[in-house]
Order: structure tokens, then sequence, then C-alpha cells
């Protein structure tokens, strides 16, 4: 498998892909037709090089990714849902050209709000239940006697068990069960040209719906770095300094995973293979098996930002036509005007 350096999530109804300085959203909307929707990426922290240092680089993508991951997910829940309604459209049609662009600029900042606050509140609830509630259960150990190593390894099975229920409860979810299906889509396509296989929906179906360099991967990766890293509080004499040391742990926690998992994406090796394993296994939970329509939005998304065709030739020797052209390369506009010549 050759890395192509392009990743996404599943969205409602659809899927965002990414690749370099491109991202692109495919939904299905209601009346079955995708829509598709292409922005340049723009980190939120700027173009420093600093933010492309070994370790600040995956605080930035952690967080930065949760901004555009977010921003995609309300975009596509609004274009997924219901059309605008009949007392909406009136309304907008008895506005005049600046009223309706002062409108949009009123509803954009109010979206802007929103996504910002989203994200704030996500990363608050995601640190206090996966990094600081359990020190906290695992602390109650101290009644009976435990040492504070003994507290680490409780609070290390206390954390894995938080996690993998999270996992299991939302996976039993219905309304999420089509957006896991979208994730799986989202891989199998990643996968395909991955493999050195043409994008097309069979060959989409037939890819595998795990992949290495997934956030849930990622996600796991962060739980199990953060056991090994909180093991240098044992020795901190005060409870207070070893519960604020694990807040400040986390960007660190989440660099140094963002570095393993991008290595384990580009290698092949044995132990690569092996440190995802356990990723890839909650992956299980995560992605479900798509359905071809799932993979056509898939294919648009990644066809919107990458150069499949390209990257194959390039990776794998496979020169695959263009859909304007023909099997000898000639393209289909002009092969159509030499018929009408002779």
């Amino acid at each position: 498998m050759k890395p192509s350096n392009i990743g996404g999530q599943a969205v409602m109804e659809g899927i965002m892909m990414r690749h370099k300085d491109k991202y692109s959203i495919a939904v299905r909307r209601p009346d079955n037709e995708i829509e598709l929707k292409v922005e340049d990426y723009k980190c939120i922290f700027g173009k420093a090089k600093i933010w492309r240092k070994p370790i600040i680089r995956g605080m930035v993508s952690f967080v930065d990714s949760l901004v555009t991951g977010t921003k995609c997910l309300m975009y596509s829940a609004e274009i997924a849902g219901d059309e605008e309604d009949e007392e909406e459209a009136k309304k907008n049609a008895s506005l005049s050209a600046e009223e309706l662009e002062a409108k949009k600029k009123k509803e954009d900042k109010a979206f802007k709000a929103l996504l910002y606050v989203t994200v704030a509140i996500s990363i608050v609830i995601s640190i206090a239940a996966f990094m600081l509630l359990p020190y906290v259960l695992a602390s109650l150990c101290r009644k009976v006697g435990a040492s504070e190593v003994i507290v680490t390894i409780v609070e290390a099975f206390v954390k894995l068990a938080l996690f993998m229920g999270y996992m299991l409860l939302i996976s039993r979810m219905k309304d999420i069960q089509r957006t896991f299906m979208y994730h799986g889509a989202e891989h199998k396509c990643i996968n395909c040209v991955e493999n050195g296989k043409p994008l097309t929906v069979e060959n989409v179906l037939e890819s595998s719906r795990f992949h290495r360099r997934c956030g849930t991967s990622f996600l796991f990766l962060v739980m199990l770095v953060s056991i090994f890293l909180h093991f240098i509080f044992v020795l901190v004499p005060s409870y207070w300094l070893r519960l604020f040391g694990r807040l400040l742990m986390v960007p660190i926690v989440s660099g140094i995973s963002f570095e393993i998992i991008q290595w384990a994406g580009r290698t092949d090796s044995k132990f690569a293979l092996m440190m995802s394993k356990p990723g890839m296994a909650m992956q299980k939970f995560t992605t479900k098996e798509p359905t071809a329509d799932m993979a056509e939005v898939a294919i648009k998304a990644v066809e919107a930002v990458f150069d499949w065709r390209a990257y194959l030739k390039e990776e794998f020797g496979l020169d695959i036509p263009y859909e304007n052209e023909n099997p000898e390369g000639e393209s289909q506009e002009h092969a159509s005007e030499a018929g009408a010549a002779k």
C-alpha cells in the first residue's frame, strides 16, 4: 500500500475529503442528487513554520481538524435536511439584494460563533471525560490504601473502559449507523486508490473499510500514549498538581500520537502493522459496510480534490483514461468532431 496523503471524514449523508490545500464535501440531498462543495483549506493557526514542527504539528492538526470537521458536519446537516420551507422562501423573495447580502453576513457570523462554541465545548467535554474523570475515579482506590502506582494502573483500565464503552454505545445508535456507513465508504475509497485500483464503485465496495490513518485509531492511540505518559506523575506529591499536570499533557499526548499514526501510515513494517492493530480493531465499531450509492458520494468527494488517475500512473504504472477520453487516448470531443467531418 502506498500513501496518497488524502484523508477525510464522514458527515451527515456524505463525506468530506481533503488533499493538500483543498477539501471537498459531497452530500446526498433529499432529492437523491449529490451536492458537491470544494473549498480552499486554510489552517486556523496560519502558515508560520513553527506549526509544521514535529509534535507541534500534531497539536495544530488535532484542533484544526476538529474545527474543519465540525464546520463540514454543520454544512452537511443543512444540505441533507429539508429544503427551504415556503415561508422562508417568501421572506427571501421580498428582500432586496442589499438586504439579502446583509442577512447572509449575519447568518455567516452566527454560524462561525456557533462553530467555535461547539468545538470549544467538544474539547472540554472530551478532556474532562477521557483524561480527568478516569483519574478522579481511580483516586477512590486510595480509600483502601492503594499507592499512586496502583491508582495510575487503575486509571488506565478506567480510561480504556470509558472509551470503548462510548464507542460501543454510539455504534448502536440508529441515527449514527448511516454516518458510520459513510465512514466505511471513505476508508474504502482511500484503500482502493492506495492499493492501485481504479476508483470505481465495484472496486471501492471490494476494498477494506479499515485504514491505519483513521481518526478512531488516532483517538485510541491518544488513550494509550496518555496511559504511559501519566506514569510521570507518580512521583508528584500533590493530588491537584497531578490532576492539572494531566491537563497540561493533553497537547503533548496529541502531538506524539499524531507522529506515531503518520509514521504507521507511511510504512508496511511488521512493527507498524502490529502498532496499528488495536486502533483498526476499534474501527469495527465506527465503520460499517456502505451501499453503492454511498460509494458514489465518496468517489465524488475524492475526485473533486485528488487526481487518482495521475496517482495510479505515477505509483503503480497504470494508465487509466480520463472520462473525456476514448481508449486510444483521444478526447471524445475531438473524436466526435472527426466523425462529423467524415
